[in-house]
């Protein structure tokens, strides 16, 4: 999809309706996102219809929480959340939570968009990145992040996966 040919694209926030949708789009996008990162046994056991019970949880949060969704002709293709910081040592009051996009819209804006509608301009946040995912450091540096240092290993579908955390 280039700029010549996009049909119709709209980022709004998230509906409780969109469960089912976003949950099948998030389990697409950790495929494409973590497939060199966590075994394919531990990624075959995403399942969609966990992932909708937990958009059912995140789109009733309240006013504090941005969560949007990205639709192309209607369809939902990317998501993002943001909201208070989780971590005790927060270096900022706001964390981005993720941002996911197919693939085959990488590259397109949808993905600016996105990080747009969830971060005000110039607003201070962090966020945790897979250290492995040189796309996502290039966006997030593009968008004024500085990597500050810190490390951490999550637990990821019963692995481990390596973050690092960027702030601005």
């Amino acid at each position: 999809m280039t700029a010549e040919t996009r049909a119709d694209i709209v980022v709004r926030p998230v509906r409780d309706v969109d469960a089912e949708a976003l949950g099948r789009v998030h389990a697409t996008c950790w495929h494409e996102t973590y497939d060199h990162l966590i075994s394919k046994a531990a990624l075959e056991a995403v399942s969609p219809k966990r992932m909708a019970e937990l958009w059912t949880h995140w789109a009733a949060q309240g006013e504090d929480y941005r969560m949007h969704a990205a639709l192309v002709d209607g369809e939902i293709v990317g998501f993002v959340g943001s909201g208070p910081a989780r971590d005790d040592d927060a270096p900022r009051p706001r964390e981005l939570y993720f941002i996911y996009l197919l693939d085959q819209f990488h590259g397109t804006g949808i993905g600016q968009q996105l990080f747009d509608a969830a971060v005000e301009q110039g607003e201070g946040l962090y966020l945790w990145v897979a250290d492995d995912n040189p796309r996502a450091h290039r966006f997030y540096t593009r968008n004024g992040f500085t990597l500050d240092g810190a490390t951490q290993v999550q637990p990821f579908l019963g692995e481990e996966l390596t973050e690092v955390r960027f702030v601005r």
